[in-house]
């Protein structure tokens, strides 16, 4: 149990950083969230938790080919942004068109023989 109570505090301690950082500088809080903080800290999770190396590499390239629809929101955002669409339709748009990529990745990879 007091592992997950660290999961959750770094994880969360993660976030607020981000956030805090980003009302001072845009550009150190888009460099901190850019990094991949989350997804070391599953990896390094999930290796303590079994020590299975071979889940450790699925799920890595898991990330890997996820990462690339997620993109698409952080390229459709600043653009409806400046176009005026508003804050709130902006961010469901650009959320809608990421969860799109989503599901066409999901479709799209077992078909390309790579494996989730």
């Amino acid at each position: 149990m007091s592992q997950y109570v660290i999961k959750v505090l770094i994880t969360t301690a993660l976030v607020v950083a981000v956030s805090e950082t980003s009302k001072r500088s845009a550009f150190a809080g888009g460099l901190l969230a850019s990094l991949p903080l989350v997804s070391f800290l599953a990896i390094i999770w999930l290796y303590v938790e079994t020590k299975d190396a071979t889940k450790v590499a699925a799920l890595s390239t898991s990330i890997f080919w996820l990462v690339l629809p997620s993109l698409v929101f952080f390229v459709a955002l600043p653009l409806l942004l400046r176009m005026k669409f508003g804050f709130s339709l902006s961010m469901g748009l650009a959320a809608a068109a990421m969860f799109v990529c989503y599901g066409a990745m999901v479709v799209l990879l077992p078909r390309l023989g790579v494996k989730l």
